[in-house]
């Protein structure tokens, strides 16, 4: 069957909010959107069920896809930016902050509703405190720094408090590098997690309350790559790699007991360039290795992707 590229049905953002029988905590549903909002958004998401449907039910998704939905790219930021705007809301209440980790690509563009109407004005963002998942070992300013990517694209036009913006210490001398820098982030990591601005588990791990994940053609999330020796790493929080298949060689990255620790993980994939990694980590069950992005399960949390057509478009051909 090919991809469906025609959207026969609509119904607006608010009349899909209670669909769902059961509640994702990525994708909460208790309460409507202001009236401006929901008679203005035309919501038209896609099912991984091989049909249109323009709800967000998970019982008509199959067991092993149950967190995954189709957009088209639109649709994809007004779903995102709702959905971290109602666990703002939720982690605000319960905890009196909301951590949140960014990653890096095109997943900051798609958090630009949130710099919009209602939400601009309806979040708490005294009360965010921002990470970074993975970062390029170079100075704030420069074009590779997700820290830029970030602030440019989001940040700057958000009133998040300065000192709850958690960027690498770029001050650091040369000669220590990459390491010096995770040990760095850490010691942060670890000092927040004493004074309870970061949740922690039981083990004691960073417990994230969102965590925002892009993933790239080859099925890398975070600086984690395929064959890398970092996939193993189990005893640090951050560590860093001065190895990179990219450009730049020196990163530093969350290792996957800190990012599987996270109360929430939105994997947000766009692009046909990426629909090949896509499938095989959804559906491609002849796999004799996996992709780092398949080591992405959260131990006690919620897994959710957001996919737009393109990159779901191997999803639907059979």
């Amino acid at each position: 069957m090919s991809f469906l590229t025609t959207l026969s049905n609509s119904c607006t953002l608010q009349s899909s909010l209670f669909c769902a029988q059961k509640p994702n905590p990525l994708s909460l549903r208790t309460s409507t959107l202001p009236t401006q909002v929901g008679n203005k958004i035309v919501y038209q998401p896609l099912k991984h069920n091989k049909v249109f449907s323009p709800n967000r039910c998970v019982e008509k998704i199959k067991a092993s896809l149950k967190n995954v939905e189709v957009f088209s790219k639109e649709h994809l930021a007004v779903s995102l930016a709702y959905d971290v705007a109602q666990l703002s809301t939720k982690f605000t209440k319960e905890r009196g902050a909301f951590t949140v980790a960014l990653s890096g690509g095109s997943l900051i563009k798609y958090l630009r509703k949130l710099v919009d109407s209602p939400y601009a004005k309806t979040i708490d963002w005294s009360k965010w405190h921002v990470f970074w998942v993975d970062e390029r070992v170079v100075p704030k300013d420069n074009l590779e720094s997700n820290y830029k990517l970030a602030k440019d694209g989001f940040l700057s036009k958000v009133p998040i408090p300065s000192l709850n913006v958690y960027s690498i210490d770029d001050s650091l001398p040369p000669d220590d590098g990459a390491a010096a820098a995770a040990d760095a982030y850490e010691t942060t990591l670890r000092r927040l997690v004493t004074s309870n601005v970061i949740a922690s588990t039981n083990d004691g791990l960073p417990k994230f309350d969102l965590m925002l994940l892009g993933m790239g053609p080859d099925g890398h999330v975070a600086s984690l790559f395929p064959g890398h020796s970092l996939l193993n790493e189990d005893q640090k929080w951050v560590s860093f790699l001065n190895d990179s298949p990219k450009q730049p060689l020196e990163r530093i990255t969350f290792t996957f007991p800190v990012i599987n620790a996270s109360s929430n993980v939105a994997m947000v994939v766009t692009g046909a360039g990426k629909s090949t990694a896509v499938y095989t980590a959804l559906e491609d069950d002849a796999k004799t290795v996996k992709l780092p992005v398949e080591k992405v399960s959260p131990y006690e949390g919620e897994l959710k992707w957001y996919l737009d057509k393109g990159a779901a478009s191997k999803l639907f051909k059979e």
